[in-house]
């Protein structure tokens, strides 16, 4: 340990007592998976929340994969507010890279920082039960919008993530649901783990991406978000795009009983420690 870390380990360590044993959601986007290095560098981070007694429950989904895999295939992705329209062939698309590939990369990043992972979807263990999202007007479109395959959470159940976590394990879930029919969804990432967070009455959930935050009007990282300055910015359109989703599933996190919600950058190095071990944090919290 160097002498400059000394300061730094006093600081986190009230942090560190304070959350041992309390359940954690992480939402990883597909930003964060799409780089190894970027990628063991975060799981590093909650592989070291895990040792010092923090139940980490990972959620992600895949965007930016999902649309690399479609432009190969010849499919053009189309994405309205943030959200991913899915015809048959884009959720095959999806089930292949959610799944598939970037469930299989965490699970195996996270094993060689030696943890015990389990990956999973929202279809197994009837985690998450869904519906086809209706038509609807987004963004004062003057017809309503049919998203296709894309599913509404109508239920969540978390025996089988309490399960796991209560023995030992850390679940990586990717954001596809199913109904009782066997119709399969895909859900925004950031959706599912606001639903789970909630089911969990988790102490944090922390939604990660390429962005350092929630920005201001002078593209300023703020540290604290309220409701108020919420819909004014998004009002203003300043809020926007792939953000939105994430902070309306914030806030829907705070109403439901998570302590609080956080947005980090996770391409910078150990942001995810300097938000939860230190008091000046890195990004956004929403409490």
């Amino acid at each position: 340990m160097k002498r400059d870390d000394i300061p730094l380990l006093r600081e986190s360590l009230p942090y560190i007592n304070k959350f041992s044993g309390k359940v954690m959601v992480v939402k990883i986007g597909g930003e964060i998976a799409d780089n190894e290095d970027n990628l063991k560098n975060f799981c590093e981070q909650v592989a070291l929340c895990v040792r010092v007694g923090i139940k980490m429950v990972l959620v992600h989904g895949g965007g930016k994969q999902a649309t690399a895999l479609s432009k190969k295939l010849g499919i053009e992705p189309k994405i309205v507010d943030g959200r991913r329209i899915t015809d048959e062939k884009t959720l095959e698309v999806t089930k292949m890279v959610f799944a598939g590939q970037i469930n299989t990369d965490i699970v195996t990043i996270l094993r060689k920082c030696g943890l015990r992972v389990v990956g999973l979807s929202g279809i197994d263990g009837n985690l998450i039960s869904a519906k086809k999202r209706p038509p609807v007007h987004v963004d004062g479109s003057k017809k309503p919008i049919d998203f296709g395959l894309v599913g509404d959470i109508v239920g969540v159940d978390v025996n089988v993530i309490n399960v796991l976590i209560n023995g030992g394990f850390t679940p990586a879930i990717s954001s596809l649901a199913s109904d009782d029919d066997g119709e399969v969804y895909n859900i925004n990432a950031d959706t599912v783990a606001s639903a789970i967070a909630c089911a969990l009455k988790a102490e944090k959930l922390i939604l990660v991406s390429n962005v350092h935050g929630v920005l201001d009007r002078e593209k300023n990282i703020i540290s604290k978000l309220t409701r108020s300055l919420a819909e004014e910015l998004i009002e203003e359109k300043v809020i926007a795009g792939g953000m939105l989703p994430k902070v309306q599933s914030a806030f829907k996190a705070i109403e439901n009983g998570v302590r609080s919600v956080h947005l980090i950058n996770g391409l910078s190095s150990d942001t995810l420690l300097m938000e939860l071990f230190t008091e000046s944090g890195c990004g956004t919290m929403i409490e």
